[in-house]
């Protein structure tokens, strides 16, 4: 009789063990998005791939003022080189997280963002990660961003 109303609460502790982990899986997928960018501030390639998944894809949507917007594929490999070619002013992407997805192994990340190169504002839009949980954690598997210089968030 005593573990009756025991069983009566693990109905009730189920949601809160569900929502405990979700949020320690959104913040690693946080963590994830977090560790790409200050590895970009840095100018450490090695660090920005280590948060990529194997065949990561990305891409960028924008244009020129006057042209409709155009569709991009970029280069991993270009960008982690330039990433790690010394520069002069820090690539400094601020991003705040919108909206964190997660569906078992898949998350998606909706953040809008302000570019600078150093203190100086250069652009701002959003970005739109898909991320996948791989046997050592979470990783970038695509990166999709708008880009602009005015009505930024």
């Amino acid at each position: 009789m005593k573990l009756f109303p025991l069983l009566l609460l693990l109905p009730a502790a189920t949601p809160a063990a569900h929502a405990q982990k979700a949020s320690a899986e959104t913040e690693a997928v946080k963590q994830t998005v977090t560790a790409f960018f200050d590895g970009m501030r840095r100018g450490d390639s090695t660090a920005v791939r280590r948060t990529l998944a194997p065949a990561a894809v990305f891409h960028g949507f924008g244009g020129k003022p006057g042209q409709p917007p155009t569709l991009e594929i970029e280069s991993i490999n270009g960008f982690l080189k330039a990433v790690g070619t010394p520069h002069a002013a820090v690539w400094d992407e601020r991003v705040q997280f919108e909206r964190v997805l997660i569906d078992a192994n898949l998350a998606s990340v909706w953040a809008p963002y302000k570019f600078y190169l150093g203190s100086k504002f250069s652009h701002c839009g959003y970005d739109s990660f898909q991320l996948v949980k791989l046997a050592d954690g979470w990783k970038i598997a695509h990166i999709i961003d708008t880009r602009r210089k005015e009505k930024c968030r």
